[in-house]
């Protein structure tokens, strides 16, 4: 963003990966419009890697947050304690009370560069939702596995529908790299390029199967 002014500070930036479910986090914004400079609202963290479904397809690893935001807060920042930003905020659920969401900041540096350079960010996508397994999923799904992502929804026409990959598998390697949790999974993913093929192995029905997923540019 280019401001006219000057003898104005950029904000600080701070590490959205350290984010912990609970931490205290201000929302700064215009929302509605209203005159008399710009809204704080305060709020916690409350949960991270959240995946919500827009009208243009799947979003991942947003910050949850119950802070208050509402349209004009889009693009303004999420802040912590310390008054660096950890987020931007970024939706929330219509007709819903406390629950918003934001994108990582960390998430938005590796954005930087090609928006300067050619006015958008592409990123690769795969297109699930998924959650990492735990022992208590282990046990409801009666799963002889200690680790993997479980997958709840594949979005339409995504290379993991193309694939094969269907709700109900247990991603277990991306390539030759074992993931143990969403973030592993997501990590993975977007330090990918768009039309990278990769190899996908799946715990399904009590053995394993490996798919190949071209990764294309996120809607």
């Amino acid at each position: 963003v280019k401001v006219d002014k000057k003898g104005l500070s950029a904000a600080e930036l701070g590490d959205s990966d350290k984010l912990r479910v609970g931490q205290r986090v201000y929302a700064i914004g215009n929302p509605f419009g209203l005159a008399g400079g710009p809204t704080v609202t305060s709020g916690v963290i409350s949960a991270v890697n959240r995946t919500i479904e827009s009208r243009r397809g799947l979003v991942e690893n947003l910050v949850q947050t119950d802070a208050a935001i509402n349209p004009g807060n889009s693009g303004g920042p999420l802040v912590d304690l310390e008054g660096k930003v950890v987020a931007i905020n970024t939706a929330i659920i219509p007709f819903a009370q406390g629950i918003g969401f934001a994108i990582p900041i960390n998430s938005a540096k590796k954005c930087t560069g090609g928006i300067i350079t050619d006015g958008i960010s592409v990123r690769p996508w795969l297109g699930i939702v998924g959650l990492s397994l735990t022992e208590e999923l282990a046990r409801y799904y009666d799963l002889p596995l200690d680790q993997g992502v479980l997958v709840t929804k594949v979005a339409d026409d995504s290379p993991a529908e193309r694939a094969g990959i269907v709700a109900g598998d247990m991603i277990l390697r991306l390539d030759a790299g074992a993931i143990y949790s969403i973030e592993d999974l997501l990590s993975e993913i977007h330090n990918r390029k768009i039309g990278d093929k990769v190899r996908i192995t799946v715990y399904r029905r009590g053995r394993e199967q490996t798919f190949e997923a071209t990764l294309s540019q996120m809607p």
